[in-house]
């Protein structure tokens, strides 16, 4: 039941990701990656949120380096969360 709720959490803010990232081909990336998490086994849950804060990174960068201050915030804020949501859930390290 934990394991469900986590997968359903992740799924939530990847959604936000999702909606944070005005590139197209990342939004696919994003969208690929929140259907493993829906569908696939509950084990792979740590992989996906080290790939999620992955990818909210990029994004981050990838906006900088566009001039696109507004999808940083967004994408920021967003990959906090992931972050923060990892280690809370021991899904990732805690540095």
């Amino acid at each position: 039941m934990i394991q469900d709720y986590l997968a359903g959490e992740l799924s939530v803010h990847l959604e936000e990701l999702q909606q944070a990232t005005p590139e197209r081909a990342a939004v696919q990336d994003v969208t690929r990656l929140r259907h493993q998490v829906e569908t696939g086994p509950l084990s792979g849950l740590a992989t996906a949120t080290v790939r999620a804060v992955a990818m909210a990174d990029g994004l981050c960068w990838y906006s900088l380096e566009h001039g696109d201050t507004a999808a940083f915030a967004r994408q920021a804020r967003v990959g906090a969360e992931l972050r923060q949501f990892g280690v809370c859930a021991h899904l990732l390290g805690g540095n």
